[in-house]
């Protein structure tokens, strides 16, 4: 497998911290790297066509399952999603995470869905049950700086203005007013 490290992505849906997957499958660790459609990303796509044709001589499947998808295409309702191409890697093992000064990112809060990173990935092309594709697998993250959380959610300081010791509770409804 041949092993290569992305350039800056926006991170979607990280699981580098436990495991995850749908009913009936073996949970992994996964990422999807968001790439805004200027990056040049030739670099992933020229090993994956390597890999695509090191596994099939004789011609790549028309039926092949490919690793670049079309934000806008596939997602246009998804935060983040528009104007880039995304890219799923994925592993069985737990990936490093770690920052910029290389220490290990223990808090799963600092390593979230909107924040910017880059990935050591591998490539590889299966042939299972049927299905024949690319696809990468995960293998270390490194956390590059922060961005707008994807949760929607903000913070505690965002959602909430300064109070004032003094005054009234201004407007709250007591006991007795009847609004059900």
């Amino acid at each position: 497998m041949a092993k290569i490290v992305t350039k800056e992505f926006r991170v979607s849906f990280p699981h580098v911290f436990k495991p995850s997957g749908f009913e009936g499958q073996d949970p992994k660790y996964s990422i999807t790297m968001l790439f805004d459609k200027s990056t040049d990303i030739s670099e992933l796509k020229a090993l994956a066509t390597q890999v695509a044709k090191e596994k099939w001589p004789k011609g790549i499947p028309s039926s092949m399952r490919k690793p670049f998808r079309d934000g806008d295409d596939e997602k246009p309702d998804t935060d983040g999603y528009a104007n880039t191409i995304f890219v799923r890697a994925s592993s069985k093992a737990k990936p490093g995470v770690v920052d910029t000064d290389l220490q290990p990112i223990l808090d799963e809060n600092d390593f979230y869905g909107g924040c910017y990173a880059r990935a050591e990935i591998t490539c590889f092309a299966y042939d299972f049950a049927g299905n024949k594709g690319v696809s990468f697998g995960l293998n270390h993250v490194q956390k590059l700086r922060d961005g707008d959380s994807f949760s929607g959610r903000g913070t505690a300081e965002q959602a909430f203005g300064p109070v004032k010791s003094e005054g009234t509770t201004g407007g709250a409804v007591s006991a007795d007013d009847d609004i059900w």
